[in-house]
């Protein structure tokens, strides 16, 4: 509605310097609620505090000018001091005829005053496969990429993979005791799911030790402590440190075993990165962050020899940055990997850390140290914190394996689009490679959306059954209805190579070009808030919107000339916009279905 705003503004901007001789450009425009007639309200209050004079009667001038010399309002009312204005048919004939030829409408370049913009998310562990919770932030950190680029920003994607730890030596030592050299070629399993089994191996067997020094009389946090395999793991960790050579070599080995697994399904969502950083390099980095930070006296050493920061007067706490024995901490290494990343690239002006809700605490602090620091652009940082993703029976824990796979999950979504789609005849007509790609557009697009339309900030209850329905507030049905309206192009013969002139509007052509109209504030807005499901609500509404005009009005077979025109260009326009939106939650959409 940015143009339809600016043009307004510039009459109403004439009318007050040609009447009152003052220079007003900023007006305060609200699109009109539903039980009121009109299209735009302009809110005249903020205006009285240049120009005294009674709102209704200045409200009834303004109307009068713009009834007698705006060509793009047709009609007006005021209620307790709202001018509700009523856009003309000449407004929607000028605004079809320029968007139709626009490919790239609501889309802004990428040039070279963009703002650089760094993205983080996923952060694997090594240890472990991703699952249900890394898909919500694969799909956030991909999505919000996708805005910012679309709202004219370059955006670097990267992450940051936890590839060191006592974590991760915890599988290679279960792999070492355990494994009888097997490998997940061998195996025949995933690389980062053959990995992830020896962590919950590990976990198992270090229950069952802490259980047996119970019954011999231990402690349960004695126990806890004492267990022999948790003591090997320790001293694997150290070994580590320092470098030894077979445990790199394992390290390295296993490493890759879980990157192979990783790109995999990454390959399956979508999902690609320009950058990675890695905790082994960048808790170095860190370290050396902190010695700076001694000397500077920002951080202080206790008496064991641990190295901390106080921010009680920030209305925080003391935070612990190296342990007694000089080992690093989470914070350590993510203040290595923020300064390294700015280094990487000179021209950054922002980075976004997609990471759930659980860290918010770690990164106000984080972020406060930077600024300690000196470090300028710690104000550019930004946490987009999001909520959990939830089982059923409960919160998923890594270490029980009692978690949602994601290639178990996108396989699952995958059949039952595929169930679904031959009880409801979707398939007819296609050949076994176009039905497959089906499957996999349906059964993506509806994990995707259902996750993605969630608010960030709100914890997910995620019901694959739910997600896959062909109406609804799900991605099946906006599939469904782009593939319709695509059915009705490729039946149109229709160029646009002259402009529409006089068709003939009814409301629920002008709600769906409204609300088309919306597209680039909306990229604004959702660029601003980091919100994707501002995208997706979005999306939902053009869809209802287009589906009450189609099903209440010819298009093909409309007789009039100028009228099948405007509405098979407003159909058009429409496809183009529910593909963008799409694309911008990182949906595809089907041209048949």
């Amino acid at each position: 509605m940015n143009k339809l705003y600016n043009k307004l503004s510039k009459e109403i901007s004439e009318y007050f310097n040609d009447k009152y001789d003052i220079s007003l450009t900023l007006f305060d425009f609200q699109l009109t609620r539903k039980e009121f007639d009109g299209d735009v309200t302009l809110v005249i209050f903020p205006i009285l505090k240049y120009i005294k004079a009674n709102p209704q009667i200045l409200s009834k001038e303004i109307g009068e000018y713009l009834i007698n010399s705006s060509s793009i309002i047709s009609s007006y009312n005021v209620i307790n001091g709202f001018l509700n204005l009523t856009i003309s048919d000449n407004f929607y004939v000028d605004i079809l005829n320029e968007i139709i030829h626009d490919h790239n409408y609501g889309l802004k370049k990428i040039d070279n005053n963009s703002k650089t913009i760094i993205v983080e998310f996923s952060s694997p562990n090594t240890n472990k496969p991703l699952h249900l919770g890394h898909i919500r932030n694969n799909l956030l950190g991909d999505s919000v990429s996708k805005i910012l680029e679309a709202n004219g920003n370059k955006v670097v994607k990267t992450q940051i993979i936890n590839d060191r730890g006592i974590h991760v030596c915890k599988s290679m030592l279960s792999w070492k005791l355990f494994g009888n050299g097997e490998t997940p070629e061998k195996a025949k399993i995933k690389g980062d799911k053959f990995v992830g089994n020896f962590y919950v191996l590990f976990e198992k067997k270090y229950k069952e030790e802490i259980n047996n020094l119970i019954h011999k009389g231990h402690s349960m946090e004695n126990a806890k402590n004492e267990s022999p395999i948790l003591i090997e793991a320790k001293k694997m960790l150290s070994k580590w440190e320092v470098g030894d050579k077979d445990v790199i070599s394992l390290w390295e080995k296993m490493n890759k075993w879980v990157y192979q697994g990783f790109d995999l399904t990454y390959k399956r969502l979508g999902i690609t990165f320009d950058s990675n950083y890695y905790e082994s390099v960048t808790y170095l980095l860190g370290k050396e962050i902190v010695k700076k930070g001694i000397n500077k006296n920002i951080f202080f050493r206790k008496k064991d020899g641990s190295v901390w920061i106080d921010l009680k007067p920030e209305g925080l706490d003391e935070k612990l940055l190296l342990r007694s024995d000089g080992t690093s901490v989470y914070i350590t290494q993510d203040l290595g990997t923020a300064v390294q990343r700015f280094d990487d690239n000179p021209s950054l002006k922002g980075m976004v850390y997609t990471v759930g809700n659980e860290q918010d605490y770690h990164f106000k602090v984080l972020f406060l140290i930077l600024k300690k620091l000196g470090f300028i652009w710690a104000d550019s940082l930004h946490h987009l914190s999001y909520g959990m993703v939830d089982l059923p029976d409960g919160k998923m824990k890594s270490r029980e394996g009692n978690v949602v796979d994601a290639d178990e999950l996108i396989d699952k979504m995958i059949n039952t689009a595929k169930e679904i789609s031959k009880k409801l005849g979707k398939i007819e007509g296609l050949s076994s490679l176009e039905r497959n790609n089906l499957y996999d557009t349906i059964g993506l697009g509806a994990l995707k959306y259902y996750i993605l339309k969630v608010d960030p900030k709100k914890r997910i209850l995620f019901d694959p059954e739910k997600s896959i329905d062909f109406s609804g507030n799900t991605g099946p049905f906006i599939q469904y209805t782009y593939a319709r309206i695509r059915s009705i192009i490729r039946n149109s013969s229709e160029n646009f190579d002259k402009p529409i002139t006089k068709p003939n509007f009814n409301f629920r052509e002008t709600n769906l070009i409204k609300h088309l109209l919306l597209f680039p504030e909306l990229i604004e807005q959702s660029s601003k808030l980091l919100s994707p499901s501002l995208i997706a609500n979005y999306l939902y509404e053009l869809v209802k919107f287009f589906n009450s005009f189609y099903q209440n009005v010819n298009i093909l077979a409309e007789k009039n000339e100028q009228t099948r025109k405007m509405r098979i260009m407003l159909t058009q326009i429409t496809a183009r916009n529910i593909k963008k939106s799409c694309r911008l939650l990182g949906i595809k959409v089907p041209e048949k279905m």
